[in-house]
């Protein structure tokens, strides 16, 4: 298994700026603006020919613990506790601070390697805080500029000093998934769509969950109680949140990572550049999603932000799953209920039959049911139905409801295939496809969900004109 290092200093020291380099990627939100971080990031790393996981965590600063700050101080005590190794990162442009001399303390303390830190070397006069940092007292300071790169031989050096060689190149492989790039069809392509039978759908393969909400709506909340630890950071403080982080747990044996978001304003109240940077990530963890589950608060559900929140999900082909969480907090739930459920229908058609579970992050009341909804949806995100079935399906509609005349001329429908799934996408051979109404293709996809019972998943219908032999010859005069 790969070692573990912790990032540790107080805020505005270069912690995510020297995470991101580790990852290879710009993960973790940064800013000029101190204590950006709020809760732990664990992510796989590398520096040169070592192998590990990184730890990223929030600035140390000294206040009480019922306080934000001390909420988020007691995240990076858990995460001292979880490390092989700890980076002590100091910033060598400003020098010591009293906060610096005070947080060595406790890093001493917990007994782990440390590695001294002194970032920012590649400014003017950063020598002599880097020399400053020897007073620190946990041996000589490995002078780097996360920003540029600068110092990173140094840094691998440190590492291996510090761990021993036996550690640090235990075998440990790491794979990574790329996400597949979007065509007409957003999903991914079916080897075979002329085959009869469907594969099985696979309950064993990994799933990327997203939990997105407004601000204040419980995700924090709901996604400690589904995993039974305090991993993320909560409190009646709306936006607690910045930062996508990503946590790996098991349901019935069924290997899931989890997104939390940052909550989502409606975009004429995000103003500030932080508050920008926490929506766009937010926007890339759904992306990355398979299942996205929309937290709404009980009590004020169905504001027009939860509504564009859903409609987007829809749109990157994502598959929703409402929580009504709060649900402690209603006096009158099964009339509330049949009123949300009514609500939902009318206001989200284009997922007709959303899964949408009344639930308390806060009690844990219906937390199983909200598993049970993700694993149905999924199951229908994946579904998949064969050609020979889709065709006999659409000869029935075209008997009942055949497509509208247009200017006089008759739309001629031939046949349908799936050519996705994930979501699942269907390509419709027509006549004249750019003049069939939306209506219409409205009226297949709703009569294609409930026949195939595929209910709250976004459906795709393309639609292409079939190929004719006679195209582009001109005629021979007799």
């Amino acid at each position: 298994m790969a070692f573990k290092i912790a990032i540790i200093g107080r805020p505005n020291v270069g912690k995510s700026t020297l995470f991101n380099r580790l990852v290879g990627k710009k993960i973790a939100l940064v800013d000029d603006t101190p204590g950006v971080t709020r809760d732990r990031r664990v992510h796989a790393a590398k520096l040169y020919d070592l192998v590990f996981d990184v730890i990223d965590t929030a600035g140390f600063e000294d206040a009480g613990a019922a306080t934000l700050q001390g909420r988020m101080r007691a995240q990076t005590e858990i995460a001292i506790k979880e490390a092989d190794l700890i980076f002590f990162m100091v910033d060598a442009k400003a020098g010591l601070t009293p906060d610096d001399r005070t947080f060595v303390e406790i890093v001493r303390r917990s007994g782990k390697p440390v590695v001294l830190v002194a970032n920012k070397s590649e400014a003017r006069g950063a020598q002599g805080g880097a020399l400053e940092a020897w007073e620190l007292g946990i041996g000589e300071p490995v002078q780097i500029s996360a920003e540029h790169g600068l110092g990173m031989p140094d840094l691998r050096d440190a590492v291996v000093e510090a761990l021993g060689k036996d550690v640090v190149f235990a075998d440990d492989e790491d794979e990574t998934g790329d996400i597949a790039e979007s065509d007409v069809l957003i999903g991914e392509d079916i080897a075979d769509p002329d085959a009869e039978e469907a594969p099985a759908y696979d309950e064993t393969k990994p799933l990327r969950i997203a939990v997105v909400g407004r601000p204040n709506a419980g995700k924090s909340t709901l996604i400690n109680a589904l995993i039974g630890e305090e991993r993320l950071l909560t409190g009646p403080e709306a936006g607690i949140t910045r930062d996508s982080i990503s946590v790996d747990w098991d349901w019935q044996g069924r290997s899931i990572k989890m997104f939390d978001t940052a909550g989502m304003r409606r975009k004429a109240k995000v103003q500030e550049k932080l508050e920008k940077l926490s929506v766009q990530d937010g926007l890339r963890a759904i992306r990355f999603a398979e299942i996205v589950i929309i937290v709404l608060d009980a009590t004020i559900p169905f504001e027009k932000q939860d509504l564009q929140i859903a409609d987007l999900i829809i749109r990157e082909g994502r598959a929703p799953v409402i929580a009504f969480n709060k649900w402690d907090l209603i006096d009158n739930p099964q009339e509330t209920l049949a009123e949300l459920r009514e609500k939902t229908e009318r206001l989200l058609p284009q997922a007709r039959g959303l899964q949408a579970v009344p639930m308390s992050a806060e009690t844990g009341r219906g937390l199983e049911k909200l598993m049970d909804a993700v694993m149905k949806t999924h199951r229908v995100w994946n579904s998949r139905v064969s050609t020979g079935k889709l065709n006999r399906w659409l000869e029935g509609i075209l008997a009942h409801h055949p497509p509208p005349a247009v200017a006089g001329r008759r739309l001629k429908i031939k046949y349908i295939t799936q050519a996705k799934t994930r979501p699942p996408g269907f390509v419709l051979s027509c006549s004249r496809p750019d003049v069939i109404p939306q209506s219409y293709v409205r009226y297949l996809v709703n009569n294609l969900r409930d026949a195939f019972n595929m209910p709250g998943v976004p459906i795709r219908m393309a639609l292409r004109a079939s190929d004719n032999p006679f195209a582009g010859r001109a005629k021979k005069k007799k």
